[in-house]
């Protein structure tokens, strides 16, 4: 008998997880909330259709913050089969510009088709057309503690 994944068997290890439905979107999303980036590591590389960011993400699955301080952890969230990018309410030429990552959504179109849609806090978003859902999220370095040592928290 085989037993799913559950959220806190990463705890303690790298994440290397892929989404190829709305539902492992949602769990990708959920771990990467908050996660910060310069403006400078989000790349296209349109032959190879791939969209890829280089993130600093709070380690949401780590339960045992009363040990340590609250931790971050450098990943790779990596999009295939996309078609293009767009971004709306980002300064692009700005390159000392830190993102925020809130949410990721997939907006189906025709099967297989849709759309990625980050959106960033301050009101940016960018937008991924994929030819099909196609996500990884992986942990490149080992966790740092969070240079906020704080937990981030949203208003209601």
């Amino acid at each position: 008998m085989s037993v799913d994944a559950s959220f806190e068997d990463g705890a303690e290890r790298p994440l290397n997880l892929g989404a190829m439905d709305t539902d492992d979107l949602k769990v990708i999303s959920a771990l990467v909330q908050d996660a910060v980036f310069p403006i400078t590591e989000m790349k296209y590389d349109r032959k190879a259709r791939r969209f890829a960011l280089l993130i600093n993400r709070f380690r949401w699955e780590d339960k045992s913050q009363t040990r340590h301080a609250p931790e971050r952890v450098q990943a790779l969230l990596a999009f295939d089969t996309v078609l293009g990018v767009a971004t709306q309410g980002l300064e692009r030429d700005d390159k000392e510009t830190v993102l925020s990552l809130l949410t990721m959504e997939w907006e189906a179109g025709e099967t297989p088709t849709g759309k990625v849609v980050l959106t960033l806090a301050g009101d940016g978003a960018i937008r991924l057309d994929c030819e099909a859902l196609e996500v990884t999220l992986k942990d490149v370095t080992r966790p740092y503690v969070a240079p906020s040592k704080k937990t981030p928290s949203h208003e209601s």
